[in-house]
């Protein structure tokens, strides 16, 4: 059974002290690193590409393929991940993600070589394949109801600020003329993944165990039954198209479009990105609030109404390139988009996990997991289509038509779950 908060406490949730007092202490501990434990991600994450071209001298066209494989192996081994997730607990799972991930930084420091990068590459795929199912396991293990909707709110924000600061340290550290300086950050970030390691194996070393075996009739769920049911199938395309429309487009469509449609410099760019995170981070508790008690479905069509704005405002800019007004326009679609983003990350992860049981957690994640990786993989190849054909306006009528399609599977998944999967509090 989750640890969780008393019901005499259940009101007191929508006020930091308040939230943070509810939280189990599992829950405490696993918060209180998150900004740590993703700081180093945060410095790697603007200059791998960067490192593998101009420091150990891959190709362009072989980085491409370097970055596409961290991707490609993190969806092979989500599947497998779920069910071992399910049969082993999530907290084992989650330790061999972050050792992997480990590894692979350290691989990536040192790697003078095409085989050296790749196995480092897929290294780090191996541990985003098993960090959204597990870990997303781990969680709803530790809090449930409103707490876990806030959770996973408040730990997207957390992510976003390490990333973020990260982004900014590593911007004054690496320097393509001292290979050292880049070798130094994903040491760093190697270091930073330990931290989570050293607790799992420590203070939280029996939380999210071996699940208690499932009553008869209750276990062996496999992934075709999960599928066939229909909020499951409208819930995983409605992830998919959300991945394809927002973050899938954010190291290729976006940048693309921002520097050959909007002619706005690598530095408005930074700043749009700067404006992303900052927006996510002071927001996030206030979103969390006022959408505390809503349906989870409806809250989802204002993330459709932000990214609309977001898009349509982006391909305006095409219209003023190279101005004032094109660059502030650059900068407001992140501020849109990071609004979008807080009502996205306390709202599916949650209704994912309301949907699942104990014993088919692991894979219920690692089909929402697939999903949005998928739509990660898709997205920069029909941005880089449709942008390197010119095809600026087709590009963001696109993404506007597949919104629209988001929004009418949210409607079609409200009438599948029960107001309780929904976020509806009873009263």
């Amino acid at each position: 059974m989750p640890e969780t908060a008393s019901p005499a406490t259940d009101d007191a949730h929508l006020t930091v002290r308040g939230f943070w007092a509810a939280l189990p202490p599992a829950g405490r501990w696993l918060l209180s690193t998150t900004a740590i434990s993703t700081l180093g991600r945060g410095m790697t994450l603007p200059f791998t590409a960067i490192y593998m071209h101009e420091v150990r001298g891959v190709p362009l066209s072989v980085t491409g393929l370097l970055m596409g494989l961290i991707a490609g192996v993190a969806v092979v081994v989500t599947a497998p991940v779920g069910v071992i997730t399910d049969r082993l607990g999530a907290r084992p799972v989650v330790i061999a993600g972050l050792l992997a991930q480990v590894l692979g930084a350290l691989v990536m420091a040192f790697a003078t070589t095409v085989t050296g990068l790749t196995v480092a590459v897929v290294l780090l795929g191996i541990s985003f394949g098993v960090g959204w199912p597990a870990f997303n396991a781990m969680i709803a293990s530790i809090v449930e109801g409103r707490l876990r909707t806030q959770y996973f709110g408040i730990n997207f924000a957390l992510v976003n600020l390490g990333i973020g600061i990260g982004g900014v340290v590593s911007g004054f550290l690496a320097d393509v003329s001292r290979p050292g300086t880049f070798s130094a950050i994903f040491v760093v970030d190697a270091v930073c993944v330990l931290v989570p390691v050293a607790l799992l194996l420590g203070p939280l070393r029996a939380v999210a165990g071996r699940p208690v075996p499932a009553a008869e009739g209750e276990g062996g769920t496999g992934y075709l039954a999960i599928l066939r049911r229909p909020a499951v199938l409208w819930l995983t395309a409605l992830t998919f198209l959300s991945s394809f429309v927002g973050y899938g487009q954010m190291e290729a469509g976006f940048p693309a479009f921002a520097r050959q449609v909007s002619e706005v410099s690598t530095r408005t760019i930074g700043f749009a990105f700067a404006a992303n995170t900052a927006v996510i981070v002071l927001m996030q508790f206030l979103v969390l609030r006022r959408i505390d008690g809503r349906r989870r479905t409806r809250v989802f069509l204002g993330l459709v109404v932000l990214w609309a704005l977001a898009w349509a405002l982006l391909g305006a800019t095409g219209l003023v390139a190279g101005t004032l007004a094109a660059a502030a326009g650059v900068i407001v679609f992140h501020v849109f988009f990071g609004l979008g983003e807080t009502l996205l990350q306390p709202t599916v992860p949650a209704i994912v996990n309301d949907l699942a049981s104990d014993h088919d957690r692991g894979r219920y994640n690692a089909v929402s997991g697939m999903a949005f990786q998928v739509g990660a993989i898709t997205a920069p190849v029909a941005a880089g289509w449709l942008l390197d054909r010119r095809l600026a306006g087709v590009f963001v009528a696109v993404l506007l038509v597949c919104l629209a399609l988001v929004a009418a599977l949210a409607l079609a998944l409200e009438r599948q779950i029960s107001p309780e999967v929904n976020g509806v509090r009873q009263r």
